[in-house]
């Protein structure tokens, strides 16, 4: 429930225009025992060969002419746009402080690939987006706390994330610029927005005296960012507008003036789709300003998820036929390449349910067939050509959530009080086997790793509360439920849709999540969960919240969106203020209002 409240309310005071923009959301119900049957294939594309860029300017209007069924324009909604207008390791991957002062890093997929998050932290200054702007928080000492500098944006620009190089003393700041046209102009409800991408870097030597060192701005909707090393890559998103037999090309403005990409830099496939979007990756080095950013587009139906390796960015594409169109584009400092193009049957939930592992990507989808929901796996070479699968994963439920440990995949389906965990064996790329299987009530949503052979799930419980249970799978014939916290009252957590919401720290023992909780004709509240995760059991030391006396639970700008720690203090952060309370006891040691 509160997924939806959040993204009608959780936002920038847009809402009303939300209902208006939204083209419809497609329900994917889909399902599936395990069984070693494959189903129909798509005939593998050739490496090298399913893409290719136009020869010219007039082959790509003759091309989008042909090929497509839709003529007029239409709005494009990236993730930010639906908030803003409504409002590579084998490893087992949880937080570990950097060098220097400990602190907790951005909960991320792969070890080494960053990923654009509202808070960030260097140990000693927090940075957050709260209420439109980027606040600059001096946060270790906690006696010496204070907010030390404000970036603000006008009320067309919206910030989505941010990241920090601190060795660089570098911010970049990413989100989307939106122009408005007027009401007479809009036509059957639909909105047609103007829509820019910007990254701004900033000089962050002096904390107090942000410097704008860089400002890119592109055409199109910002979709997600990750930060490898010194380069941000960020996937950039336009859609196909033909006007006056006319194709509107993606754009980059600079103080020197607009410059398009060139039809002869497009990469697209001969496949006809109902709709195509300019989906662009920008290679910017956040270290050196002088550096000139790298652009690679293709032209496909439109991105559905992404997933960053240290050396792969894989982009993917939902067909109308229940198939998944997936893109591989090769990643060293600001050089890009198109590597190779694969189909998959059924469509994939999230990033989390595709992994790159010793050459091979992995990758769980959902499709019906027969009326019947499937759920598969599937692995693939370099050249993304399906080389092994395991398909029928517990028919006629859903697929919730999905975690490739190394050798390993977990998974979890549902239906109506019943949530299936699997352990599924993919050291053997051509024969992926199932090992284990545990029935528990409720779903699943999100599993992160704990230790090599435990995980922590993080779901709704049959009764419509947040229940967050520990596995041992170091039987993994027999995986068992070993730690069960349910949260007393209906409640709901923004760990279910957002991965980076979840603070873990094993070395710690500490585990942090948002809650709702909620009566639905008498009291919310809104706030963080704090546990001890000795051996890995569920204990709660307390909670946190920042609502205050009169303050309605329902007035978002108190809701706790990310918990951090630095050395022996827990920071949580809302629109509204930062917190800082002692971890040991989580007494309250003071807090930094945000103007």
């Amino acid at each position: 429930m509160f997924s939806e409240i959040k993204k009608r309310t959780v936002t920038y005071g847009l809402a009303a225009v939300l209902i208006a923009l939204m083209l419809g959301a497609l329900c994917y119900n889909l399902g599936v025992q395990p069984s070693p049957q494959s189903p129909s294939q798509p005939s593998p594309q050739p490496s090298g060969q399913f893409l290719k860029t136009f020869s010219s300017y007039k082959e790509l209007l003759n091309f989008l002419l042909e090929k497509t069924n839709i003529r007029w324009v239409y709005p494009y909604l990236g993730p930010l746009d639906r908030s803003v207008l409504a409002e590579a390791s084998p490893q087992p991957i949880y937080l570990t402080p950097s060098e220097g002062r400990a602190h907790s890093t951005t909960n991320v997929q792969v070890i080494g690939v960053d990923e654009a998050d509202i808070v960030k932290t260097d140990g000693e200054y927090i940075y957050a987006i709260a209420n439109n702007n980027v606040y600059i928080v001096k946060a270790y000492p906690p006696e010496n706390a204070n907010l030390a500098a404000k970036i603000t944006f006008e009320n067309d620009t919206y910030p989505a994330g941010i990241f920090v190089s601190a060795d660089s003393n570098k911010l970049a700041v990413l989100g989307s610029k939106y122009r408005f046209l007027p009401w007479q102009y809009y036509y059957y409800n639909f909105y047609y927005v103007d829509v820019k991408t910007f990254i701004h870097i900033y000089d962050i030597s002096d904390k107090s005296n942000p410097i704008l060192l860089r400002d890119f701005m592109m055409s199109g909707s910002y979709f997600n960012a990750r930060m490898i090393g010194k380069y941000v890559y960020a996937i950039i998103s336009q859609p196909v507008y033909v006007i006056y037999d006319t194709v509107i090309l993606p754009k980059i403005y600079s103080k020197d003036g607009i410059r398009e990409i060139e039809a002869t830099r497009i990469y697209h496939s001969n496949a006809s789709e109902d709709y195509y979007a300019f989906t662009t990756i920008v290679a910017l080095n956040i270290v050196n300003e002088t550096e000139e950013e790298n652009t690679l587009t293709i032209m496909i139906g439109g991105t559905s998820n992404l997933y960053v390796s240290l050396n792969n960015i894989y982009l993917t594409f939902h067909d109308f036929d229940w198939q998944t169109t997936i893109y591989r584009i090769k990643i060293e400092n600001r050089t890009m390449s198109w590597e190779a193009t694969g189909k998959v049957p059924g469509h994939e939930s999230s990033q989390f349910s595709m992994d790159e592992y010793d050459s091979y990507f992995r990758i769980t989808t959902s499709r019906r067939l027969d009326g019947t929901r499937r759920n598969d796996l599937y692995i693939l070479d370099m050249n993304l050509t399906i080389v092994g699968n395991l398909t029928d994963i517990a028919p006629g439920e859903n697929l919730d959530s999905t975690r490739f440990i190394g050798n390993r995949c977990y998974l979890t389906t549902s239906v109506w009080r019943k949530d299936p965990f699997f352990v599924i064996d993919v050291e053997n790329p051509t024969g992926p086997k199932l090992l284990g299987k545990l029935d528990i009530p409720g779903f699943t949503r999100y599993l992160h790793p704990y230790d090599e052979n435990h995980l922590i799930g993080v779901g709704i419980d049959a009764n419509s509360k947040v229940q967050i249970l520990t596995f041992d799978v170091s039987n993994v014939s027999n995986p068992i439920a070993i730690g069960n916290f349910t949260v007393p009252g209906c409640s709901d957590t923004p760990v279910l849709w957002e991965h980076k919401a979840f603070l873990f720290d094993k070395a710690k023992e500490l585990l942090v999540i948002p809650l709702f909780i909620y009566d639905y004709s008498k009291t919310f509240w809104q706030g963080a969960y704090v546990f001890n995760t000795t051996n890995c059991e569920l204990v709660l030391k307390g909670n946190i919240t920042h609502l205050e006396s009169g303050v309605s639970g329902w007035n978002y700008a108190y809701w706790i969106k990310r918990a951090l720690y630095i050395e022996d203090m827990l920071y949580t952060v809302s629109d509204k203020k930062l917190k800082i309370n002692w971890l040991e006891d989580l007494s309250p040691k003071g807090e930094i209002v945000f103007p």
